[in-house]
């Protein structure tokens, strides 16, 4: 994993062999800082869920494990990482999501079709504790609208009071190996071309086993 995403050997984290939960650790990639700073990519520990800069606890009452792209920019939770180029990058080797179609839940899972790890598109932060100086890595992972994607459309619960079309079932936003400098490290206007769905033949998707 460290190969594939160039980020070297010094970073102090072992890959984890199971799933990565909301409210709990897990790895994200993001610009490296510091001396270490030239277009150079680090590996942070973070919570699944970003902690902003107002919260008075990093335990929060709400979930900030997901963030609609279409809202960054104006929810309060994540518009300063926005703006401020906090994006990151969270890698995987596959996701689940639920799957409605037989009237039950069924989880599927996704990997890439070229068994390359996900490169999710993501957003982080640094809460600071005012009283004690704490410092707390979290990140939120960034979804979009998949209403006309042939394949995640299908995913989750529908709305039996909404059309198909309006649903506003979310995917996930892969970044591909070549763009991921671009989100990374290049401007806003850089980074919000990327915000798009991934073509279906890019997946490999069925029922978890």
């Amino acid at each position: 994993m460290e190969l594939a995403w160039h980020i070297g050997r010094d970073n102090p984290f072992t890959w984890p062999k199971s799933e990565v939960f909301p409210d709990r650790p897990g790895p994200f990639i993001r610009p490296a800082m510091g001396d270490r700073a030239a277009h150079s990519r680090a590996l942070v520990v973070g919570r699944w869920g970003l902690i902003p800069w107002f919260a008075k606890s990093p335990k929060l009452t709400y979930s900030t494990c997901n963030a609609r792209s279409e809202e960054m920019t104006n929810k309060a939770s994540f518009k300063p990482s926005w703006t401020s180029g906090r994006r990151c990058i969270i890698p995987a080797e596959s996701f689940d999501e639920p799957n409605w179609e037989a009237g039950r839940n069924v989880w599927w899972r996704f990997r890439r079709a070229d068994t390359q790890p996900w490169a999710l598109a993501g957003l982080w932060n640094t809460w600071i504790d005012k009283e004690t100086g704490e410092m707390v890595e979290s990140y939120t992972m960034l979804t979009i609208n998949a209403d006309a994607h042939p394949l995640m459309r299908r995913m989750h619960k529908p709305d039996p009071n909404l059309p198909p079309d309006q649903q506003d079932k979310r995917s996930v936003i892969p970044i591909e190996v070549d763009d991921v400098d671009q989100w990374l490290m290049g401007s806003t206007a850089d980074a919000h071309e990327l915000l798009k769905l991934a073509p279906v033949e890019v997946f490999d998707a069925g029922p978890a086993q």
